[in-house]
């Protein structure tokens, strides 16, 4: 049985995509890249294989941040972070709130807290990690 597929899209709803709900890992990242990408304290994001996602609708819409093997995928409609590309092209981190489906895996541990917002506090009990190794 191959696995449960999700739905995501932008605010603005110009791009649609689809990606299995087999995420590899979720993590909240709290570094200076992740909040000014964001607007927010943290990027929530689940990682996966990057042929696992699929634009659906809209890939004309998407400006794309870096290059090939690394990049931030935004709507140039409204801006939305959707995703973007890791791990020299291998992988995807899906932003968890550009989700319409409930995905199975929750985010588990909070990275680069060395570098998060002073104005943030972590309020809840999962792990916190300086950077990742």
């Amino acid at each position: 049985m191959s696995p449960r597929k999700l739905s995501g899209e932008c605010l603005c709803g110009a791009v649609r995509y689809e990606v299995e709900d087999s995420f590899g890992y979720a993590l909240n990242c709290h570094c200076s890249q992740c909040r000014k990408a964001t607007g927010s304290a943290f990027k929530p994001f689940g990682g996966i294989e990057r042929d696992r996602l699929r634009v659906v609708q809209g890939q004309e819409h998407l400006m794309i941040f870096g290059d090939e093997s690394g990049h931030d995928a935004h709507c140039k409609k409204c801006g939305s972070l959707l995703y973007s590309v890791v791990r020299e092209g291998q992988y995807v981190h899906v932003t968890l709130g550009t989700l319409t489906d409930e995905p199975s895996i929750r985010p588990t541990a909070h990275i680069f807290v060395g570098s998060k917002a002073p104005w943030f506090t972590i309020t809840d009990e999962l792990p916190q990690y300086e950077e990742l190794d």
